[in-house]
């Protein structure tokens, strides 16, 4: 297999061959990979057929930044101490060992990207080290004193998504009552390109941060570094506010969602995405669109797939679910960032609503003490009166299902994806008015009693009908968003959902959920391509060589580039696997598996290919009957994967990873899905730090998972 790992790359051969490839000289692994892959080749016959490639253009890593040089003998010892700390650990509760794990992962992550950017820094990884050594020692002897502290607490968590540890800080009031429950005000920091792992760590261990209310534990989510709060960092605020959950007594229906700058940015996001989670959404400065927010005319817009995704982010698009929430903005006079808030006021008013907007007089990019002050006042109030889980008007507005919920409201189905599409329901007594746009299958969680339904002027009677159904999404639901649902008080105790499908106009009630198999776009599967890698994820690598050179190396660097590109950006080591090493236990429901190669040399994309729409004969590959030369062409598309009776268990995802790229961490309001549901990559123009190589076509699959069209010929 010709992959990169970390482990790999620190074994003498393969460092060798790096160095000697460039790598220590300023390549990326990838490009390195592009020169000395044949090296790796499955065997000296596989080596000799296949020429040499010359090397893609240098990708410039942005995301960590690269420090200082660190002493060898340092980095020696910094070493020997993990090693020794990482044996311990193979006896520590699993349950508790992501609180020294952290601390490890955020040093090894350090010294392999060189994460020292002053002099000073080199202490913080004596003292990450010093901290992980003290709790195991406590571990070792049956105890955990810091899930009892007070005070700054740092610790950690397991994702959901690729198993790593990810780190997050607390500040817990002295004299906070936990015999009781309490409310949780999680802060989303702002953009740092320095303050990876061991940087956060430390500064939440001694800085308590911009806000401490008295009453309230207050979350620091890591957010994957430096993503806006988007794709796994996303998951990783609603993962990391369910962590919290368990360990102390949250009041699911007082949790505050509150940031600046980046923060901010995230605020609006995730508060209008998951509206029904907060009690109430404070979003500081950052940004809350792309084209405006970037100053894009027209005439630099991007590939009009890349504008449509722009609606899996923009949050003007989903203006109407900050309805369900409180909602207090807040700019400095004088910030230029006061545009996010202004586009809101604007989206706001265009729905008939206004927007409440703080504005710190004579201020730039921060907060202006006496106005904080007020905010804070205002959401003490918010808290004060908390949120009400089961509220009788619910508004939903989305352009893809994977927002597709609020409180007790949820889309199934949409007639067209990424146009506007919305559900407003207002409960009143036993009957229920319900108005859609876009929208063809629906689900609303019921109490057991005769209901009277007015939907979209269609009278429908609802009677008890026990047992209770499952939540809609079933096993298709992203694995992250379900962890995080209780935390948030999403559940809906003594509700059943009730499902309803429109057909030729009419609406009608059915018995289960319509969404639970068959190739329909669903809650969770439902595209694009990074879509993906927002759930429990198995990247499967090729044991076997392709028959096309070109293609075989590209695969090689990308894998590799992908693999790179997700430990330091997103702070985790991706879940990978050869293809002939693929369990059953492997494929369970839920599981998305990432398969790179073709059939000749994936062995599982060869026994799923038949679940795909791409066709593969000898050196050649089609899709929707047009056929593509395999050594010029690369196919890179997401499918659901299903088994014999047609129930969806996951994606299928080939030969990508996240989608943007290098190129687009200068700024986080452009770190946006860039493909959408499938593409054709040129291979004649090799991978850069904006696409994988040119992109030949590109579009997204209808709500059956079929083409809109036939690709666009070679």
């Amino acid at each position: 297999m010709t992959v990169c790992t970390y482990d790999r790359c620190r074994s003498r051969r393969s460092a060798s061959i790096l160095k000697q490839a460039g790598w220590r000289t300023g390549w990326s692994c990838c490009q390195a990979l592009w020169v000395v892959s044949l090296c790796w080749a499955s065997g000296p016959q596989a080596q000799a057929q296949e020429p040499a490639h010359e090397a893609p253009p240098r990708i410039e890593r942005v995301l960590p930044p690269e420090g200082l040089e660190i002493p060898a003998e340092q980095r020696a010892g910094w070493e020997a101490k993990l090693q020794a700390a990482r044996q311990r650990l193979r006896t520590v509760e699993a349950g508790l060992a992501a609180d020294v794990e952290v601390l490890l992962k955020a040093v090894e992550l350090a010294i392999e990207h060189r994460e020292f950017y002053t002099p000073r820094d080199f202490a913080k990884a004596d003292w990450a080290l010093s901290l992980a050594e003290e709790r195991l020692t406590s571990l070792e002897r049956g105890q955990s004193p810091w899930r009892t502290e007070r005070g700054l607490v740092v610790g950690g968590y397991r994702s959901s998504i690729d198993g790593s540890v990810q780190p997050l800080g607390l500040v817990i009031p002295e004299g906070l009552d936990l015999s009781r429950p309490v409310p949780l005000y999680v802060w989303l920091h702002g953009r740092g390109d320095r303050n990876t792992d061991l940087h956060f760590l430390q500064e939440r261990a001694t800085r308590a941060g911009q806000i401490t209310p008295a009453g309230a534990i207050v979350l620091h989510p890591f957010g994957r570094h430096c993503v806006g709060y988007k794709h796994a960092g996303e998951i990783d605020v609603l993962e990391a506010v369910a962590a919290v959950a368990q360990r102390y007594p949250i009041d699911p229906n007082r949790i505050v969602l509150i940031g600046f700058s980046m923060g901010g940015a995230g605020a609006w996001h995730l508060g209008a995405h998951y509206a029904d989670r907060w009690v109430a959404v404070a979003p500081g400065a950052g940004f809350a669109e792309t084209a405006r927010y970037q100053r894009l005319t027209p005439d630099r817009y991007p590939p009009w797939y890349e504008q449509t995704l722009w609606g899996q982010y923009d949050v003007p698009l989903y203006v109407r679910n900050l309805f369900n929430t409180t909602v207090i903005a807040y700019s400095g006079e004088l910030d230029r960032q006061i545009q996010a808030a202004r586009v809101m006021e604007e989206a706001f008013a265009n729905q008939g609503r206004q927007l409440v907007h703080l504005i710190g007089p004579g201020v730039e990019h921060r907060y202006e003490p006496m106005t904080l002050q007020e905010l804070l006042r205002r959401l003490d109030q918010a808290v004060a009166q908390g949120r009400n889980p089961d509220p009788d008007v619910v508004y939903l507005q989305t352009r893809t299902l994977r927002y597709g919920r609020q409180f007790w409201v949820q889309a199934l189905g949409l007639k067209e994806h990424w146009k506007d599409s919305r559900i407003d329901a207002v409960r009143k007594g036993d009957t229920i008015q319900v108005q859609t746009q876009n929208v063809t299958a629906l689900a609303l969680a019921l109490a057991e009693r005769p209901w009277t339904l007015r939907l979209d002027g269609q009278m429908l009677s609802v009677s008890p009908q026990p047992p209770p159904a499952s939540a809609p999404g079933g096993a298709e639901a992203s694995p992250g968003v379900a962890a995080a649902s209780t935390a948030a008080g999403r559940d809906l105790p003594q509700r059943r959902w009730r499902y309803f499908v429109r057909k030729l106009g009419q609406w009608e009630l059915v018995p289960d959920d319509p969404t639970a198999k068959g190739l329909l776009k669903a809650p969770g599967l439902q595209g694009p391509i990074d879509d993906a890698l927002m759930g429990r994820v198995l990247v499967v690598a090729p044991s076997g060589r392709s028959p096309n050179p070109r293609f075989q190396a590209w695969v090689d660097a990308e894998l590799a580039h992908f693999r790179q590109r997700w430990r330091a950006l997103m702070r985790g080591e991706l879940p990978l696997k050869l293809d002939r090493d693929v369990t059953e236990e492997d494929l369970q429901p839920g599981t998305h598996l990432v398969l790179w190669g073709d059939p000749h040399s994936n062995q599982l994309l060869a026994r799923l290919s038949s679940q795909l729409p791409v066709r593969y004969d000898a050196q050649r590959w089609s899709l929707g009957g047009v056929s593509y030369d395999g050594d010029r062409f690369a196919p890179v598309l997401v499918y659901p994967r299903r088994d014999a009776a047609g129930r969806r268990l996951g994606y299928l995802v080939l030969n990508s990873g996240l989608t943007f790229r290098e190129g687009h961490d200068r700024t986080n309001s452009l770190q946006n899905p860039k493909l959408p549901d499938w593409a054709i990559v040129d291979l004649s123009q090799p991978p850069d730090a904006l696409a994988p190589g040119r992109i030949h076509d590109a579009d997204f699959f209808d709500e059956h998972w079929r083409l809109k069209r036939p690709p666009q010929k070679p």
